[in-house]
């Protein structure tokens, strides 16, 4: 059954306004995106620090354990340098 002018003229504008209503709400979701993206971002940079701070550790326990190597040896061995 065909829609009479007023009720299709209806139906234009209540269809306009759903599209209307679709571009705002995809306008906020990247909106958020690039919010989350600026915090992931930031805890990329601040997780790098702290990686290279373990690194830095890994290197001191890595220099700890030859030194204790080296004195369980001398220890076992009974004679000193």
């Amino acid at each position: 059954m065909p829609l009479s002018p007023a009720a299709l003229q209806l139906r234009v504008e209540q269809n306009t306004n759903d599209i209307a209503s679709i571009y705002e709400i995809l306008e906020w979701i990247g909106q958020k995106l690039d919010e989350h993206d600026a915090r992931f971002d930031a805890m990329d940079r601040r997780l790098d620090g702290i990686d290279g701070r373990l690194d830095g550790i890994d290197g001191r326990l890595d220099g700890l354990s030859a030194q204790m190597t080296e004195v369980l040896e001398i220890l076992r061995d009974g004679s000193g340098r």
